[in-house]
């Protein structure tokens, strides 16, 4: 056997063996128990959808939290599923959510729950609707009265002044 085929051949048989490793290794798996929020930051008095799963979705979990108390998750599409509303005097804060498989085992996520309180007003950044009220409101209607007259004169004595020439 030549010294050239020797070489190929074990370029081949190098090549071959790279290949079935690459294809046999197995592919990264996603946790198989998992606890998911949507959404994850909510005001109080929302709805919050729960995504579960555990390594036999055929039967119900539970979910707990501070924030909403205890909800069942339910098998719906190969996966656990419920949703919950959020009390509307749950205050403001970060809550640990957990679920609990009926296999004992477990998976956690967290719930920001926001202060559903709103400002009255926007900021007082300028002559803007947002603006307080400081007394420029007269101020510029009649700067704009101002303006519109002075335009209108204009418009006048320029037509005035074509028709002459």
């Amino acid at each position: 056997m030549s010294v050239r085929r020797s070489l190929a051949t074990a370029g081949l048989g190098v090549t071959l063996a790279v290949v079935a490793g690459l294809l046999g290794a197995a592919p990264a798996r996603a946790a198989d128990v998992f606890v998911d929020l949507n959404p994850s930051t909510v005001e109080s008095g929302y709805l919050v959808g729960i995504r579960a799963s555990c390594t036999d979705n055929t039967a119900p979990a539970t979910v707990e939290s501070d924030a909403f108390g205890t909800v069942e998750v339910r098998p719906q599409f190969d996966e656990l599923t419920a949703a919950v509303t959020v009390p509307a005097e749950t205050e403001a804060g970060s809550y640990r959510v957990r679920l609990t498989c009926p296999d004992d085992r477990s998976a956690a996520t967290t719930l920001y729950v926001l202060d559903p309180t709103r400002p009255s007003r926007g900021p007082a950044t300028g002559f803007g609707g947002t603006a307080g009220d400081d007394g420029a409101d007269g101020l510029l209607t009649g700067v704009g009265v101002v303006a519109l007259g002075a335009g209108a004169v204009l418009g006048v004595l320029t037509l005035r002044r074509r028709r002459s020439v």
